[in-house]
């Protein structure tokens, strides 16, 4: 009780600290005064930061990074890079608190930080977004809900985000990761959207780095484990179209090493747009074939044409805000994605790529598809097409 009588008087000897003077000692928080508002992106990146330490998870790197959709997919493996040289990251997470308790390991102690917040909300957003000094924004959607409109959710964030972070002005490296095939002109809602986050971002940031990643591989990716799982549920696998459509799936862990390499240079990354694709390209028919050997089942197809597919994912988008109850996510029949699947998704032969920021892509044989082993029947050592792979002479 004398402690806190004694606080309590000490804090009565000195009158009320006036808005003038928070904005004198915290410019950063009080931008509305500050010479910086309205400002871009520091031109030299985060290269000149303070860093202490050989650069593991103990170490200090300078990087505070709000990580937006960081308990997504490409989430988990960006902020463990990010964790694992000693960077603080906040996660901004909208769920339960389950949703983030697997970060929490990737990092030192102290170093994810999960903070609660409304994607809605622009105070929410900019608490997050305070002590920051890299913002990555990897929020998106590949179907829409009753809640979140392909636009809002891969388009409206972006633009409401990238805005904060200019009248932030402490901000010094913006990345905004998009989708490969992003054009005004495409024919799927959640690629036009991508294209209008892309102008509306490089508008409020022209010094900001747009990351354009293929079909992304790994352990909890939703292309391969869909496949697995109906093929497994129902022993063939619907192929939309011929399955010649041409794709450059890229393995998950390459992406967030670019993010990272991206992050970390000179700023010479800094306002440029990446294409980010496999060493391989694959039609769909190819990639079924490589999931079908490594689940060793039987390759069964059933091709379903362009019309059929479309006529078969329909009623999902037209009853989606007309029934007064959820439905469920689309997995195979995607209308969106089936539109996309009408024309092939490549890197350009011009774009900067994985190459410019000196990383190596992996090929997807081997290791990056390893996880499909969980769906092998009888175990990772057996499967219906285990016969095929012995060897006449390894008997007696």
């Amino acid at each position: 009780m004398q402690a806190i009588s004694r606080r309590l008087g000490h804090q009565s000897l000195y009158p009320a600290t006036s808005t003038a003077s928070l904005k004198s000692i915290y410019p950063l928080y009080y931008v509305a005064d500050h010479p910086r508002y309205g400002s871009t992106l520091a031109p030299k990146g985060v290269g000149h930061l303070v860093r202490k330490g050989t650069g593991g998870r103990s170490s200090v790197s300078g990087i505070i990074a709000t990580v937006f959709g960081a308990t997504g997919f490409l989430g988990r493996y960006l902020v463990q890079q990010l964790a694992k040289m000693g960077s603080q990251v906040l996660v901004p997470f909208r769920g339960s608190e389950d949703c983030h308790r697997h970060l929490k390991l990737m990092g030192d102690l102290g170093q994810i930080v999960p903070m609660k917040y409304d994607p809605r909300d622009e105070n929410s957003i900019k608490a997050v977004m305070a002590k920051a000094n890299v913002v990555i924004n990897l929020i998106g959607r590949e179907y829409e809900t009753r809640n979140y409109s392909f636009e809002e959710a891969n388009h409206g964030m972006a633009d409401q985000l990238a805005t904060i972070a200019k009248e932030h002005g402490g901000i010094m490296r913006y990345i905004q990761v998009s989708c490969l095939g992003a054009s005004p002109s495409s024919a799927s809602r959640m690629l036009r959207a991508k294209a209008a986050a892309e102008e509306a971002v490089l508008k409020e940031l022209p010094e900001a780095t747009v990351v354009r990643p293929a079909v992304m591989i790994g352990t909890e990716d939703r292309i391969l484990n869909r496949w697995a799982h109906f093929v497994k549920k129902y022993s063939f696998l619907p192929l939309i179209g011929d399955g010649s459509t041409k794709i450059q799936p890229v393995y998950v862990v390459d992406v967030a090493a670019a993010i990272v390499a991206a992050l970390k240079d000179d700023g010479s990354s800094m306002g440029k747009v990446y294409e980010l694709g496999g060493p391989e390209i694959f039609t769909m028919h190819e990639l079924a074939e490589l999931m079908f050997d490594t689940i060793r089942e039987w390759p069964r197809y059933v091709k379903v044409p362009f019309p059929i597919a479309k006529l078969l994912a329909t009623p999902r988008e037209v009853l989606l805000n007309k029934v007064p109850f959820p439905l469920p996510t689309p997995n195979i029949f995607n209308l969106d994605e089936i539109n996309a699947l009408t024309v092939d998704t490549l890197v350009s032969e011009t774009a900067l790529t994985f190459h410019d920021l000196g990383i190596l892509p992996h090929k997807l044989k081997g290791y990056p598809v390893e996880f499909l082993i969980s769906y092998r029947k009888g175990g990772p050592q057996f499967g219906s097409t285990v016969s095929e792979r012995i060897s006449p002479d390894s008997f007696p």
